[in-house]
């Protein structure tokens, strides 16, 4: 029978005599059983090249099966691997499924089949947090924002057998009280060979920046969390015990890592000692000083992703883009390439102050400064953002499989929609082409970013316009 839920949002301060970590622990005690969680990790069905060869290690489920696995038995299913969901899930107690917004339909199937067996059905991830009354009609409870932060009251209420709708933090826990991710969930499926050699890592949570286009505000608010230096660096230390080799390769998933400026010098600093190499998202308001780029570099810093989304001032004001200065873009370019660090750049169309010249203006500045992985995509007002709200009357569909940043969402209103996709994959084609990689890429060292830009050669030879539609 279906575990119904109530139309209660719970949070730490609504009934703190029925939450506490001692009532959980005794709860947990007395089952005669431990209650069986399968995780799942759902593809997408986008047509993009998306979920397809190496995937990354999915950071935020891992430390959802670390947390769930101190008290219930637990099944990781990563379906980008090709694992499948049984159809069967007699064997399971709660479903749990993280989801973004371009495979929101495949965690909803999941989740409604669930229910029709009688399972508790819990959605968490981008997209349940930004629709979570969506989302309710899909699962018996909603996760807003981080499972940390409700975990004693989910838990407790997983052992009652009496869920809420939807369980919001009122405050966010410290990230000290993170556990140490086991990456044995993910890494015991029999094709965990397909997870990329680059091992997730976090150190802060949060983005106070605000970009209207950004999901992270929703979800975090404007706070901005750090985990202490000292956990950072031994779980460095962790994988390169279990690795039983000093340099391996980590990937920051942090929204904002440089927020705080001596955290993040700190951090490097010590990072430095450890012979790792590493790579992150980062801001570019704090690169323009060239000891920022030194430190990066000698710490083992490989790559760094840069939002340069435009090279448009009046469009970078209306998407609240503070953080990027068009005076500033050269330096930071020259900073970072001078010790070593390549830049995925990442660069958006289809703003309403975009006109053809757009494209010519990132062509020229992508080849005079060398950017070694230019990434394009088209934007996308994501549901629960200001600018979804913003744009939401000429949004051309609500398809979720297409919000992947490939497909066309909208008319600008300085260009006709056939002639945006036609400049967008002639960009594509002319920055990937055999000459403009040579041309870019001539002098770099030979590594795994050539063979990006071999694979994105193959793919945007491909490309037409009715890819986006």
């Amino acid at each position: 029978m279906q575990n119904s839920p109530s139309n209660t949002v719970i949070s730490p301060r609504t009934s703190p005599s029925d939450y506490s970590e001692e009532i959980l622990q005794q709860l947990a005690r007395q089952q005669k059983s431990r209650k069986k969680w399968l995780l799942v990790q759902p593809v997408s069905n986008t047509s993009m090249m998306v979920d397809s060869g190496t995937v990354s290690m999915p950071l935020n489920l891992i430390m959802v099966a670390t947390l769930v696995g101190t008290l219930f038995d637990v099944t990781f299913i990563d379906e980008r691997l090709g694992d499948n969901v049984p159809e069967d899930l007699s064997g399971f107690d709660v479903i749990a499924i993280t989801s973004r917004t371009l495979n929101a339909s495949k965690a909803y199937k999941i989740g409604d089949a669930a229910l029709r067996q009688g399972k508790i059905v819990i959605l968490g991830g981008v997209h349940p947090t930004m629709l979570h009354e969506e989302a309710t009609a899909h699962c018996t409870s909603v996760v807003y924002g981080e499972i940390e932060s409700i975990w004693t009251e989910l838990a407790t209420d997983v052992l009652n057998g009496k869920m809420q709708r939807v369980y919001r933090a009122k405050e966010l826990k410290p990230m000290s009280t993170m556990q140490h991710p086991d990456f044995n969930y993910a890494l015991g499926s029999k094709s965990a060979k397909k997870y990329s050699s680059l091992i997730p890592i976090l150190a802060t949570k949060g983005c106070p920046v605000g970009c209207n286009f950004c999901t992270t505000p929703t979800i975090y608010g404007k706070n901005y969390r750090f985990r202490e230096l000292d956990l950072v660096l031994d779980e460095m230390r962790y994988h390169q015990k279990r690795l039983n080799k000093e340099k391996i390769n980590f990937s920051f998933m942090d929204d904002n890592i440089s927020f705080r400026p001596q955290y993040f010098m700190t951090l490097l600093e010590e990072m430095s000692k450890l012979g790792v190499r590493w790579n992150a998202n980062i801001s570019m308001n704090f690169l323009d000083k060239p000891e920022v780029a030194e430190l990066a570099g000698r710490s083992g810093c490989d790559l760094l992703s840069i939002g340069f989304e435009s090279l448009n001032p009046e469009t970078l004001k209306s998407v609240h883009k503070g953080s990027n200065r068009l005076g500033n873009y050269e330096t930071v370019v020259s900073n970072l390439h001078k010790n070593g660090i390549a830049i995925q750049g990442y660069f958006m169309f289809g703003f309403d102050n975009d006109t053809e010249e757009s494209f010519q203006l990132t062509y020229d500045f992508i080849m005079k400064n060398k950017i070694e992985f230019p990434v394009f995509s088209l934007v996308t007002p994501f549901p629960g953002t200001p600018y979804f709200d913003e744009m939401k009357p000429r949004i051309r569909h609500f398809d979720w499989d297409k919000y992947d940043t490939y497909h066309y969402m909208f008319e600008p209103t300085k260009m006709a929609g056939d002639k945006l996709l036609e400049n967008f994959v002639k960009l594509q084609k002319e920055v990937y082409k055999g000459r403009s990689i040579l041309q870019r890429m001539k002098g770099k060292p030979l590594n795994w970013v050539w063979f990006v830009n071999y694979a994105m050669n193959r793919f945007t030879s491909k490309l037409s316009t009715s890819y986006y539609y």
